[in-house]
């Protein structure tokens, strides 16, 4: 897959993916990025401004938290994890999406 082939995504979307990632634990947004990317198999990427955007958003919200730490290059980065509020809105969430994406394939589906 080309890197034009890449999916840009819209801005509702980065931020339930974010919090699925952070699920796994504390990551810095590299590894939230590539978490993406790896998962869906290269046709998902966050571009760095939007994750960025998106990181600064869910933490004003109260769904996640950072503090600061070594990478496992020795360089300061910045990690984030989820908070119990950003856990109920994972949970939330997804339930929305499933039933959204459920509704879309119905209306794809032929007849």
């Amino acid at each position: 897959m080309s890197p034009t082939d890449i999916t840009p995504l819209l801005k509702g979307t980065v931020d339930l993916l974010i919090l699925q990632a952070l699920r796994q634990g504390p990551s810095h947004g590299y590894e939230i990025s590539r978490f993406v990317h790896e998962r869906t198999d290269g046709v998902l990427a966050v571009e760095e401004a939007a994750l960025y955007q998106a990181l600064h958003r869910l933490e004003a919200r109260q769904w996640i938290e950072a503090e600061w730490g070594l990478s496992e290059n020795n360089r300061r980065a910045k990690y984030y994890q989820l908070t119990s509020a950003g856990r109920n809105r994972l949970r939330s969430g997804t339930s929305l999406w499933k039933r959204y994406a459920n509704a879309v394939f119905k209306v794809l589906e032929p007849s």
